[in-house]
């Protein structure tokens, strides 16, 4: 992430607080690729430096925001459909690998890739949309979508509120985190399709 960027968002979150991290991840998980993340650690460490805001009250507004935001992108891939996907896909300019990786994992994971994906940036965004256009069950995609966001927001916001201090150093370990997920994911989607096209060689 550019110092600019990274700036401007500590200006909004500093200027409006819990609203710019309710408007961030309610965008971020809605299919948007803005930095919620990003925001949310940045709420926590000001709650913890400057007592600006509440680690409480960041930890709900975060989970409320990020919950809605995911049902609002289930809402979207279901009644948008694979056009609306499609053009989402080329506006954003999501590459296709990354759609059909997390296709595999809804394929093979079901409801459990919703609460996983809370924690890996690219299926964070897309993880809603997809599950829409996918028709995952509405019951079964909201309990996930709220375990996996309070979970999420939990885990990020406590991060940012206890090792505040060292600020720099943490937003580096997340995105270490996130790249690292990233591959573990792309390498268990490739065992996944390696595995099918084996037995289904063997099934000839």
């Amino acid at each position: 992430m550019s110092h600019s960027i990274f700036h401007h968002v500590y200006g909004l979150v500093a200027d409006y607080g819990y609203w710019a991290v309710a408007v961030a991840l309610l965008c971020e998980h809605a299919g948007v690729p803005v930095p919620g993340e990003t925001a949310l650690l940045l709420a926590s460490f000001l709650a913890y430096s400057e007592h600006r805001l509440g680690l409480g009250w960041i930890i709900v507004v975060g989970t409320l925001a990020a919950t809605l935001g995911g049902n609002l992108g289930y809402a979207i891939g279901e009644y948008g459909g694979r056009p609306l996907l499609e053009r989402y896909q080329k506006f954003f300019r999501i590459p296709q690998s990354a759609l059909e990786r997390g296709e595999a994992l809804f394929a093979r994971y079901g409801a459990a890739t919703i609460f996983v994906a809370r924690f890996i940036f690219g299926m964070r965004v897309v993880a809603g949309p997809l599950a829409g256009v996918l028709r995952m069950r509405w019951r079964v995609f909201t309990l996930f979508n709220f375990l996996g966001a309070i979970a999420w927001v939990g885990f990020i916001a406590a991060c940012g509120y206890l090792f505040g201090q060292h600020w720099r150093g943490l937003v580096r370990m997340v995105v270490r985190f996130n790249v690292a997920a990233a591959i573990v994911a792309a390498a268990v989607v490739l065992y996944l399709w390696w595995r099918q096209r084996r037995e289904a060689d063997s099934s000839a």
